[in-house]
């Protein structure tokens, strides 16, 4: 089977994805922190987990890419 890698702007894409994800998930944990609502704060913990997921899923894409 032929070895598939990432063109170029599909990895800047992923890197550009991978950025914004990472924000994201400091930021809704950060707010988890001074958030007193109980339902909200269920609310960022389920952002966070999703964040983490999406985050590995898109390091999976790095493997594939183009690096020279």
């Amino acid at each position: 089977m032929e070895s598939q890698e990432l063109a170029w702007h599909e990895t800047m894409e992923t890197h550009e994805i991978l950025n914004f994800k990472t924000v994201c998930l400091l930021r809704s944990k950060l707010m988890q922190g001074v958030c007193f609502d109980n339902d909200l704060k269920q609310l960022l913990e389920k952002d966070v987990q999703q964040s983490i997921q999406d985050v590995n899923e898109l390091l999976n894409f790095y493997q594939q890419a183009k690096l020279n």
